[in-house]
């Protein structure tokens, strides 16, 4: 009998919860069906997603930001049929391919010209990983400093310059020499600088976490440092590359020189797994610093075929559609719009954000019977209320976007570059009614709360009962 994909996935559409709670993470599975979404995707395309009975839902989530370029691009699935059907040698490892050198000539391109030596990995914490190998192999120090509230990944030398107590617990002792740096303190950064034993300090040029944007002068200062002192600068881009935040690279912004740029998520345009260390030749060569060292950093399936096509089609549509400018003219719409509900909503504290990058920050209402809600949903878990509003919106609008990070009261959206008018609008009314659905006390929206309320107090009590 012939394999028949298609038919298999036809057939057990609808199993997939079932699937997952028996054979993969049933906590998350228990998770996603707590907070509603447990929702069954049957097609993509662009900005939406699309239920087995053909509702659209708005994707301001992006897969945590892979899909700048939208969902199921053609141009891209075009470039992964056209390496398919050629039938090229895929994976000799003890040779030089051509997609790979293609794909290092095209990221040289879009790069400051002082970075011209690429690496190709997996995933953004494999090149985290690698730029922090590089760093220590080029200078030959062994600290490696990054910022508070990071985010850099979750195998165990990213999970280290990860400085964010949920992701670490229970995996320690972590990687030596990794150390943390007050956020937005260029004092703290330049006493462990000064000390002349720093490798490299790590940062994201906006923090995914709660999307946090320091002041104007603290990188520029911080660049400053980092060659005074002799340390590389790593612009970890892995999420605010490649036209996120409005500008090509976040470090753009602040017109940055770093000397080591992760990358990932987009580059893959949403198809085959794709990651970058881009460095100058001189870090390069001090990793692959002799003959019988020449594979001494290396990932099996890093230069495959299908993802250097995916990277070589992402930089393309990324180019010809335009997408980091419309994500720069998207992205203040979008902000414009959330803003002009903050005259109408006391609960919004602050919107932030660069390009499709974006924070909706709540605060602690004015009316006293809100105030008390509010109070006693803090008092289980102060990321409950930001959870009430992702999950809201989508019940309510079919948008999907997720908490901003543990313990906040910040929603985050990662929309797609290619959204327009339709989907700011949408977006902006789905906030203006679960916010107006709010004020309702007692109501629908502080039901759930309760219920998610019992939840956690339930979980904390089972966590209680399993260490007693």
């Amino acid at each position: 009998m012939a394999f028949d994909l298609k038919a298999i996935i036809t057939e057990r559409q609808g199993e997939n919860y079932d699937l997952h709670h028996k054979y993969v993470n049933r906590t998350l599975a228990k998770v996603l069906g707590t907070i509603g979404f447990d929702k069954v995707y049957a097609r993509a395309e662009g900005s939406y997603l699309y239920d087995m009975d053909g509702r659209d839902y708005l994707d301001f989530l992006s897969g945590y930001g892979v899909y700048n370029m939208g969902r199921n691009h053609p141009v891209i699935r075009k470039a992964i049929e056209d390496v398919l059907s050629m039938d090229l040698p895929n994976m000799v490892q003890m040779d030089c391919a051509l997609l790979s050198g293609l794909l290092a000539e095209k990221v040289a391109e879009i790069t400051p010209p002082h970075l011209d030596a690429c690496f190709f990995c997996n995933s953004g914490t494999e090149a985290v990983e690698g730029a922090m190998k590089f760093a220590r192999a080029s200078t030959g120090r062994t600290r490696i400093l990054s910022l508070a509230g990071s985010y850099h990944g979750l195998s165990y030398g990213s999970l280290s310059a990860t400085h964010n107590a949920q992701f670490q617990e229970g995996f320690g002792p972590l990687l030596p020499g990794v150390e943390k740096v007050a956020y937005n303190d260029v004092a703290d950064l330049e006493e462990k600088l000064k000390q002349g034993d720093v490798a490299a300090f790590i940062a994201e040029p906006v923090q995914g976490k709660g999307v946090h944007i320091p002041d104007e002068h603290y990188f520029p200062a911080a660049q400053d440092l980092c060659r005074k002192y002799g340390a590389l600068f790593i612009a970890d881009e892995v999420q605010t590359g490649l036209g996120r935040t409005g500008k090509l690279f976040g470090f753009q912004h602040w017109d940055l020189e770093p000397d080591i740029i992760t990358m990932a998520k987009a580059l893959s345009g949403g198809y085959v797994p794709c990651a970058a260390i881009v460095t100058t030749r001189k870090i390069y060569q001090g990793v692959f610093s002799r003959l019988d060292r020449c594979v001494v950093h290396s990932t099996t399936f890093g230069r495959n075929n299908l993802a250097m096509a995916c990277g070589l089609a992402s930089i393309e549509v990324i180019k010809s559609e335009n997408l980091v400018e419309n994500s720069r003219v998207m992205g203040e719409k979008l902000m414009e719009g959330l803003r002009a509900l903050a005259s109408r909503h006391d609960l919004i504290k602050e919107v932030r954000g660069k390009g499709c990058m974006i924070a909706i920050e709540f605060q602690q209402p004015r009316s006293l019977k809100l105030k008390m809600a509010w109070k006693a949903i803090h008092k289980v878990d102060k990321g409950l209320f930001a959870q009430m509003v992702v999950s809201s919106l989508l019940d309510r609008h079919r948008i999907l976007t997720h908490v901003a990070g543990h313990n906040m009261d910040v929603v985050k959206l990662l929309p797609p570059l290619i959204i327009g008018q339709k989907e700011i609008d949408r977006c902006v009314q789905g906030f203006d009614d679960v916010l107006q659905q709010v004020t309702r006390f007692p109501g629908p929206m502080w039901e759930f709360g309760t219920n998610l309320v019992k939840t956690a107090i339930g979980q904390k009590r089972q966590k209680q009962t399993a260490q007693a």
